[in-house]
């Protein structure tokens, strides 16, 4: 009978406690797009709202966001994403591929020092950021406040 009771007690303490460990989030989770991979899911949406700290995204991005075509109605796969820190694009610090669903996001860590310069490069047209960014949440403005971002 204790046999038994320890059997089932173990049991019903397993299964409350391994969906927890299932649901422990990592700042440390290494989560990096790359061209052709369909990892990425929420197109358009503040990725950042749930990649951070207390989040329910796997690791905490660094910078993320969207890039669309040129009638910005799909988004441009495969593309690339680099952060130059001056405004003339001299001194290249950071480069983040586009996904085939065409995000990017990185969880490495990235240094906004005075100000990035954003360039999306696409397979025709560069687009510049003309001012410097010091946040790497790309579509809490793009796409709400100001345009959505596009290269061809």
């Amino acid at each position: 009978m204790k046999h038994t009771f320890f059997k089932s007690s173990l049991l019903i303490l397993s299964i409350l406690i391994l969906p927890l460990q299932a649901c422990k989030k990592n700042k440390t989770e290494t989560k990096i797009s790359g061209n052709n991979k369909s990892e990425s899911h929420n197109m358009g949406q503040n990725c950042m709202s749930c990649h951070v700290s207390g989040g329910k995204g796997e690791g905490w991005f660094q910078v993320a966001g969207t890039v669309y075509d040129t009638l910005l109605s799909k988004t441009n796969p495969n593309t690339t994403v680099q952060l130059y820190s001056d405004s003339k694009g001299t001194n290249l610090k950071y480069t983040v591929q586009v996904d085939a669903l065409g995000n990017f996001y990185t969880t490495e860590a990235i240094d906004f020092g005075s100000g990035l310069y954003p360039v999306v490069v696409g397979k025709t047209i560069s687009k510049h950021m003309s001012s410097p960014i010091s946040s790497g949440q790309c579509n809490s403005c793009h796409g709400v406040s100001t345009d959505k971002i596009w290269t061809k």
